[in-house]
């Protein structure tokens, strides 16, 4: 009867010790998928950000200033065009004329 009631004592303390452990895993565990939830929230919002600086960045106005101001680009009219006939050959185009200083464009 004692070695019976000493391997259940054993039994019984060894699955106590189980439970023990498997709860420390679980909150463990629990903690790490809010810490992840929490960083997959704060790169949503910090993606959602940057889209929307991307388009406040790529609007046409604001491309369009960018080539006239630090690229020296301008609009192309008939004057600057140079034309190309179907045998690859560029045909004669009246020569561009560059812009005053401080003419509008």
């Amino acid at each position: 009867m004692t070695r019976i009631s000493a391997v259940l004592l054993l039994a019984v303390m060894a699955s106590a010790m189980y439970l023990v452990h498997t709860q420390y895993q679980s909150r463990r565990l629990y903690t790490e998928l809010d810490r992840a939830l929490a960083q997959s929230r704060q790169l949503e919002t910090e993606y959602q950000r940057l889209q929307v600086e991307k388009r406040a960045q790529a609007t046409p106005l604001r491309v369009e200033r960018l080539a006239r101001d630090k690229l020296q680009m301008r609009t192309a009219t008939p004057a600057i065009t140079h034309y190309v006939t179907a045998d690859g050959k560029p045909v004669a185009a009246p020569t561009a004329v560059p812009a005053a200083p401080g003419a509008k464009r």
